[in-house]
């Protein structure tokens, strides 16, 4: 197995169009393989200051960028696709020494990046175009908000990371982007491939650091015109309380939560069991919308539940080079230390273990390998653990008598973005239980994982604040001007009673057919 050990060029933050390291040191983040933590990325410098000097840049860029037509604007996110195409092998082998996924799942995920930007390009573009109501004057632009701050996770570090600034820049915005903690290197590459892509200096800034510090510093900045947040519930709540002073600034929270699997008596097991387990332990268990509930009625239960357990044992877990690796490490000590003893608190509550959260060694490396963790909740005890999200690859099982008990316990839930029902497409029933679940986005034989850029996402519950993301992350990133024009030359004859006008020496008298004037002008009566 071929490992690249060699330290990234540790190159700053990106400000103004360039990389500078910042002069006054609040403090470190060490990049660290999860695979093989004897294996240090980079030892990175931040600096809180940086975020003033990001921000102060990024309004320089927004006024020259704003300027720029949208299909100049499209040019410049194209130079970056193609940036973005040259560099997607490193990148992949970046993402899987820094995040820990397989290659083959790294590859992917630069892949999807790649086409969401053919997405913002081909469908995107439509709706930030102008709109000309042509008979009454009328005219709609999407202009751009101004500085635009994004907040990054590690679980998706390449495609998070460009969806959003990509669909920021693509709106005339300026970007000050802070990656993750926990993948600095990935967050300084996508910086370069920005800065080669000629844009005006300001229009992408990147600052790195710890949450406390600098991404604290960033969300509460002033200077922000809108915020897009991608994390955890709970420094949502941190996040809100840093910007309760700002009403006013629009914001997009994607909080996660994971997503809830029910399966139903006439379910095909093979699939419901594949879909479930590449759904739970996919970027292992450390997606947003990864499947961690899983509700079975009692017809399906018998069959379904011993296949879930017996394939969960075959798993393939190691290190993210390996040809035949399924599932890698999660992404740190302390995170693996939380879904063990996450395990631990079910058990304590009297829960059934059917495989226990516990290490996996792979030989030859020290990393934060895990298993496939399976419990069966008493959840009818009072104490189902549905208000909270999982951590890593853990499934938790509840057994429901019907499927209007599993649509009730589903929605009992606080985090709900995302459902799957496995079921028989000619299932009388299908239909209320769609009807009947209160979730952000719904699969039926597709896991929770399973989305498109064309498709609307919103959470519900705790899994975000209501805004619509997908696609409609550029309208979020806009806001709507409307304005009329009148051309028409002005008429005394055609107005509202009681302005006065007749006092003046050349008005007309009003009239006789239009005793109430024309507030046509004002207002658009007769419609379109």
């Amino acid at each position: 197995m071929n490992l690249s050990r060699d330290r990234l060029l540790r190159k700053g933050d990106y400000v103004l169009g360039s990389f500078i390291k910042p002069e006054h040191v609040d403090g470190y983040i060490n990049a660290v393989n999860p695979g093989d933590r004897s294996d240090l990325l980079g030892r990175f410098p931040f600096s809180a200051r940086s975020v003033d000097d990001a921000v102060d840049a990024a309004t320089i860029g927004a006024l020259k960028w704003r300027r720029l037509g949208l299909m100049d604007r499209a040019a410049a996110v194209r130079r970056f696709r193609e940036q973005l195409q040259t560099q997607s092998e490193a990148l992949a082998r970046l993402v899987t020494r820094e995040n820990g996924k397989p290659l083959w799942e790294a590859r992917q995920e630069v892949a999807a990046a790649l086409r969401t930007i053919d997405l913002y390009l081909d469908d995107g573009l439509g709706l930030i175009a102008p709109r000309v109501l042509e008979e009454i004057g009328a005219r709609t632009d999407h202009l751009p908000r101004g500085v635009v701050g994004i907040v990054c996770p590690y679980n998706l570090p390449v495609q998070l990371a460009v969806a959003t600034s990509v669909a920021a820049v693509l709106c005339g915005n300026a970007v000050v982007m802070k990656p993750s903690k926990f993948t600095p290197g990935i967050g300084q590459a996508i910086a370069e491939l920005w800065d080669r892509c000629k844009l005006p200096r300001g229009v992408f800034n990147l600052v790195q650091g710890s949450a406390s510090v600098v991404g604290t510093r960033l969300v509460a900045h002033p200077g922000l015109d809108a915020l897009v947040f991608v994390g955890g519930y709970e420094s949502a709540r941190e996040v809100r309380r840093a910007t309760v002073e700002r009403p006013e600034l629009p914001s997009l929270f994607m909080t996660g939560g994971k997503g809830i699997a029910l399966v139903l008596d006439d379910a095909e097991v093979d699939r419901a069991v594949y879909e479930i387990l590449v759904g739970a332990c996919l970027t292992t268990g450390q997606r947003h919308n990864s499947t961690a509930r899983v509700i079975v009625t009692d017809a399906a239960w018998n069959t379904v539940v011993p296949e879930l357990v017996r394939r969960a044992g075959r798993l393939q877990i190691g290190y993210g080079l390996s040809a035949d690796t399924f599932m890698g490490p999660v992404i740190s000590e302390n995170f693996r230390s939380r879904y063990k003893k996450y395990g631990r608190a079910i058990m304590q509550k009297g829960h059934k273990a059917h495989v226990e959260a516990d290490s996996v060694e792979v030989a030859g490396l020290r990393g934060n390998y895990v298993r496939a963790a399976i419990y069966e909740m008493d959840w009818r005890s009072g104490n189902g653990f549905l208000n909270d999200e999982p951590p890593g690859p853990t499934i938790l099982l509840y057994r429901v008598g019907d499927w209007q008990e599993a649509v009730h316990l589903h929605n009992q839930a606080l985090y709900r973005l995302c459902a799957s029902v496995f079921t028989k497409l000619d299932n009388p029933c299908l239909g209320e239980v769609k009807e009947g679940l209160r979730t952000g986005a719904l699969n039926i034989n597709r896991s929770t994982i399973g989305t498109s850029l064309r498709l609307p996402a919103v959470g519900l519950g705790r899994a975000g604040n209501g805004v619509v993301a997908g696609m409609e992350l550029l309208r979020v990133l806009t806001y709507p001007r409307a304005g009329i024009t009148e051309t028409r030359a002005f008429d005394a004859a055609h107005l509202v009673p009681g302005v006065g006008w007749s006092d003046f020496a050349h008005a007309a008298e009003p009239s006789t057919h239009d005793e109430e004037g024309d507030l046509s002008g004002a207002l658009e009566l007769s419609g379109e």
